[in-house]
């Protein structure tokens, strides 16, 4: 690289790093803001510069070269050393402020976080939200984005995650199906019953549960269940339990509303199923030794609300 052009090509190198972390050029560019255009130009300088091929392309996709890994690689330590320090600098403002990308399950999102944002948006005017639904595991590093929230029994050792409360997974159905075709007093009882059920595709139709005995040990029982409609989606299930459909088994956070209207009514209440949904909602993000204020301050929110019960936002 010609020394005299070091000084113009800081922000080149710097993009280099974001094509490598982001795998392609246009995610490079959603996360940068940019065109794929401008990302593909100042590839282009930089590599002219450096007299040297930087990213090599394939039908499989994009990837460095050596020379470009050892640019990024001796690069990538300065640069996050400069983001934290800028970050600390933006943080001693009075106020949060910046974009936060958030990607958060269908069901959950529609039900328990969008109804929580406009507080948190009016008490922070200067802080933006982008929430993506899916439930397709993202690749946070890699699409950019700031905080996944999940609903699992445990969060990936190899991110930052904070507990924002705990859950649990309720047989539930409305008192019209109950009256016409009895209520269920034991597990077993079940398999007299229709029952609505989360699909999973080589998943076997099997519900387990667990009751305390009265010497404190536990047993699980486990059994087999049909129905009429099965579905990839709680907020689904919830409206076909709704509707007189049969028995569904729900998280808690999509059910909890219409348990407190008297919509639905708790079947089983003294047996706990297990092993089908997650036990606690968390705050995901990749591990990075600084945390975007506005970051920290919307975990905080979500953590205040979502422990305060499921019982009140439908």
């Amino acid at each position: 690289m010609a020394e005299r052009n070091i000084e113009t090509l800081w922000l080149h190198l710097r993009w280099l790093g974001v094509i490598d972390s982001a795998g392609s050029l246009t995610a490079a560019a959603q996360r940068l803001g940019v065109s794929k255009a401008a990302v593909s130009q100042r590839l282009r300088e930089l590599e002219q510069a450096a007299g040297v091929g930087l990213v090599a392309r394939s039908t499989r996709g994009l990837r460095l070269t050596e020379a470009g890994q050892q640019l990024v690689d001796a690069t990538r330590g300065p640069f996050e050393h400069i983001e934290r320090g800028f970050a600390g600098v933006a943080d001693r403002a009075a106020a949060p402020r910046g974009l936060v990308r958030v990607t958060a399950p269908v069901a959950l999102g529609r039900q328990q976080i969008v109804p929580r944002l406009p507080a948190f948006l009016r008490a922070h005017p200067e802080v933006r939200i982008e929430l993506e639904l899916s439930d397709r595991l993202s690749a946070l590093a890699q699409e950019g984005f700031d905080l996944a929230l999940r609903h699992t029994t445990a969060a990936p050792e190899t991110h930052v995650a904070w507990l924002l409360c705990r859950t649990e997974a309720l047989l539930v159905a409305t008192r019209a199906y109950l009256r016409r075709r009895g209520t269920p007093q034991q597990p077993p009882d079940l398999a007299g019953h229709d029952c609505l059920r989360y699909l999973r595709p080589g998943e076997k139709p099997v519900w387990s549960f667990e009751a305390a005995g009265r010497d404190g040990a536990t047993g699980r029982v486990s059994v087999p269940v049909a129905g009429p409609f099965a579905a990839n989606n709680s907020e689904a299930l919830r409206e076909a339990a709704l509707g007189g459909l049969g028995i569904a088994l729900l998280p808690d956070f999509s059910a909890g509303a219409d348990l407190a209207a008297g919509r639905l009514q708790h079947v089983l209440p003294r047996w706990r199923p297990v092993g089908y949904f997650g036990e606690g909602l968390y705050a995901i993000r990749p591990y990075s030794p600084y945390v975007p204020r506005a970051v920290r301050v919307l975990v905080d929110h979500l953590r205040a609300e979502l422990g305060a019960g499921f019982g009140a936002t439908a």
